[in-house]
């Protein structure tokens, strides 16, 4: 019924007709133009964030998308036509005979907008405009993954994780994106420093190092008689004239999918499918954005000072951010930092507050991003009272070592006065839209949680541009639970729950007792044989997350009791252990609560095997961060924080030196022991040398890339595993195992592996003679050996299975050596 009544929405603040609600547009599933509407705005924030401030290229199916054997008539559009709202945002664009004007997805209502006119697809650039309309670099990575006739969804899945190896090593962050259509889009935020010719570059070579070692499976040739059964990785949207769908955009095709951002265990799944429209309001309702960290990356910053925008926007190359910082200041005259050139990038999120008794006192509020501190002055300090604004004037970025400056500035000298630190801390970012708004929760270690916002007051004359209102939004525990509450129906825009931003857990290098040099500086613990869990405890919530950030909460309901074992809320850093008979960790026992799906078999395994949770760490109390705290002061936190309860326990530091520790580990018959800097903060994420573990035995984790039938009765079973370690060239063969496995796992193991088999080896170097009854698999699954040594040729000698790892995924397996 195309003939329903026009309705009149407000959206943003601007009136919308909105006309045909009822009209079909997917007749496969009957979705009409009324559920495009309620999708887009239900994902609004979400899609925004990923499509802001970039011209947007539209697809439209004004009759709707039609049927497979009667497509609809699609409509490609760039440019803007005279029926186009006079309040939607655009930006010009040159090209070779004339201008085209494009829309910004930068608000609900141009989004809405688009809805009315069937604009079902939105295509954007991985570049965008800066405030004054000059084109900025690149700030983020695309690989198209487009799958030939004869290969699919799972083979592209395989191809991302080839490409997530050669990204990460690289220092990037891969994301994935089902793109809604037959591949997957995989993105990577980038630090702006390069053209688009040079990202088109480097993603080119990219594509052809992985055809190089992948011919079989990949091509990176656009031509369509290369692509049979193989896997197209095209990198030629990267450049700037060429557009790539947004996430989370609707797709023209038969059913409503969508450019769906996913999680690499997703990608893991056998069953990985392109998703619908349905199904992605309900994960984002349920889980939030996978893919929020490219948006909240490196140049989501602001340009506050025209001396920047002067800079900067004229000549991308000289992003230099703390220019005008070092313009007025002379580091022989004032105690102040005065850093070299240029600004290193940062993706941390820590926050300071100074109090200035300059001239006139006032408060200088600093948000790290993008390498500096991003800071405003306010004349009337810090909000309190969420009724009462306070002015927020923007002054230059200041650089990071300024977060712990405190001191007089000399009489003559810029700023001259007296500096001390008000609150310092760590925030989470919810909101930052260049020149307009930014929204954070601070965690201050002097004055407690608060949410703020940051409002730019629209003024663009000289005397006005820089002026903002910072406004209180909630305080204290109220802010924690009102952001708990609204994180039940939250999308991207809308709070999170401290618990759902996961800290990844700092991690130890393999050493010796000469390692510790007397060991005087260093403090030690036991080693526990499990798997490693970061704890998240906001009032009658627990969240488990494994080193990979895997969900494992519903997997151990025994460890409810973690919850009652705290006295605040908490995020605590601890190893899931199970223990045998004779009260030792068993992780070939613990082996048995691992990758369980059905309630019934979780319940029984917690009876037969129950978990218990060691804790070694506290990383935050009651909303404040004790990650700058030495090891020293956590551990005091931890001890008065934490008591032992139920299935939780917080084993003492070992009292004595490195060698009885040791010994006291052996007579245990424990896994070995940890040395912990006493004065080391914790580096989350990071592989620090301020933790040194040392083991009485030699284990390495391993990536499963085959496995060679056994003799006997074991003939159509798995007789030995074929393992590797990635490097900088790919999949390095370190040798097989067959021993080790108890033989109820044997049947389980082969129909794991017969799931994931592949046509090629996905080793660099395997031997002939391993190699001439193997069945190959792609290389996913991550499990541990014991072993005796190193061979001379890079091989394991007398390796032994002692389980699988899911906590663990390939790209985070790399050879120990002490």
């Amino acid at each position: 019924m195309e003939g329903s009544e026009p309705t009149i929405v407000s959206v943003d603040g601007r009136r919308i007709r909105l006309t045909n609600l009822d009209k079909v547009l997917y007749p496969e599933t009957g979705t009409t133009k009324a559920d495009v509407l309620d999708y887009y705005a239900r994902v609004a924030d979400a899609l925004i964030s990923h499509a802001a401030n970039r011209p947007a290229t539209r697809k439209r199916w004004v009759h709707g998308v039609g049927t497979a054997e009667k497509p609809g008539p699609v409509f490609f559009q760039k440019n803007l036509d005279d029926s186009t709202p006079e309040w939607v945002p655009r930006r010009s664009i040159e090209h070779r005979e004339h201008a085209s004007d494009y829309p910004l997805v930068n608000d609900g209502a141009t989004l809405t907008w688009l809805g009315q006119i069937a604009a079902l697809e939105i295509h954007v650039p991985q570049w965008q405009f800066g405030r004054t309309g000059v084109q900025k670099n690149p700030d983020r990575l695309v690989l198209d993954l487009d799958p030939g006739e004869g290969a699919g969804l799972l083979e592209c899945a395989e191809v991302a994780r080839l490409a997530r190896t050669i990204l990460t090593g690289m220092g990037l962050d891969p994301m994935p994106v089902t793109s809604g259509s037959k591949g997957i889009h995989l993105y990577a935020a980038l630090d702006g420093r390069q053209d688009s010719e040079a990202v088109s570059s480097i993603a080119h070579e990219l594509a052809r190092a992985l055809e190089a070692d992948h011919p079989d499976l990949i091509v990176s040739d656009m031509k369509k008689d290369l692509r049979t059964g193989k896997v197209l990785v095209d990198w030629s949207q990267n450049n700037k004239n060429k557009t790539t769908i947004t996430p989370y955009s609707l797709r023209g095709r038969i059913r409503p999918t969508v450019a769906a951002p996913r999680t690499w265990r997703e990608l893991a799944s056998p069953d990985l499918e392109q998703l619908d429209y349905r199904q992605v309001l309900a994960r984002l309702a349920r889980r939030g954005d996978p893919l929020a960290g490219l948006s909240a990356g490196h140049l989501a910053s602001l340009e506050p000072t025209p001396e920047r925008m002067a800079g900067f926007e004229t000549s991308p190359q000289a992003d230099d951010r703390l220019a005008k910082y070092r313009s007025m200041r002379d580091g022989s005259k004032t105690p102040e930092p005065v850093p070299g050139d240029p600004a290193p990038t940062s993706t941390g999120q820590s926050f300071v507050i100074q109090e200035h008794h300059a001239r006139r006192l006032h408060w200088d509020f600093r948000l790290e991003h993008d390498g500096v501190l991003v800071s405003w002055a306010l004349p009337k300090g810090v909000p309190t009272d969420g009724n009462q604004n306070h002015l927020a004037v923007q002054t230059e970025d200041h650089p990071l070592e300024y977060g712990t400056f405190e001191g007089s500035i000399p009489q003559g000298e810029y700023g001259a006065g007296e500096v001390t630190i008000w609150d310092s801390g760590s925030y989470e970012l919810e909101k930052w839209r260049d020149g307009r708004e930014v929204i954070v929760t601070v965690h201050g270690e002097r004055h407690g949680s608060h949410r703020y916002a940051l409002i730019h007051t629209g003024g663009r004359d000289s005397a006005s541009e820089n002026n903002w209102l910072i406004h209180l939004m909630e305080s204290g525990r109220d802010a924690r639970s009102l952001r708990s509450r609204s994180a039940s129906r939250k999308t991207v825009g809308s709070p999170r729950r401290s618990h759902e931003k996961a800290v990844a857990p700092m991690l130890a290098v393999l050493g010796t007792e000469q390692d510790l040099n007397g060991g005087d500086d260093w403090a030690f613990e036991m080693k526990w044989d499990g798997i490693r869990a970061i704890a998240y405890v906001e009032g009658d919530r627990l969240r488990l997350v494994s080193r990979n950030g895997n969900d494992l909460t519903a997997g151990y309901p025994d460890l409810a009791s973690i919850i009652d074992s705290v006295n605040a809320d908490a995020v605590l850093d601890g190893e899931i252990v199970a223990f045998n008979s004779r009260g030792r960790p068993d992780f070939g026992l613990l082996q048995t609560r691992m990758n369980l799906a059905k309630r019934i078999e979780i319940d029984a395994a917690a009876k037969t095997t129950p978990a218990h949770f060691i804790v070694f760490d506290l990383l935050e109390s009651d909303g404040r961060s004790t990650l700058r705290s030495s090891y020293d002061e956590r551990r005091a936190h931890l001890e008065s924080a934490v008591r032992a309860r139920g299935r939780v326990q917080v084993p003492p530091a070992f009292d004595g030196n490195a060698g009885d520790a040791i010994r006291a580990s052996l007579e245990l018959g424990l896994e070995g022991i940890m040395a912990k800097k006493r004065d080391g903060t914790y580096s989350p994420g990071r592989r620090s040398r301020s933790w040194i573990k040392i083991k009485h035995h030699l284990a390495q984790e391993v990536v499963i890339g085959g496995w060679r039938p056994g003799k006997g009765r074991r003939l159509s079973q798995v007789g030995s595993l074929l393992m590797g370690i990635p490097d900088g060239r790919g999949l390095r063969y370190v040798g097989r195992v067959g021993t080790g496995f108890r033989e109820r796992d044997l049947d389980e193991l082969t129909t794991r592996l017969r799931r994931l088999e592949r046509k090629t080896a996905p080793f660099l170097d395997v031997p002939r003679a391993d190699a001439s009854d193997a069945h190959w698999v792609t290389p996913r699954l991550v499990g541990e050996v014991e072993f005796s040594d190193w061979t001379a040729s890079g091989r394991l000698r007398q390796p032994a299975w002692r389980g699988w790892r899911p906590d663990k995924s390939a790209a985070d397996v790399a050879q120990e050596t002490p």
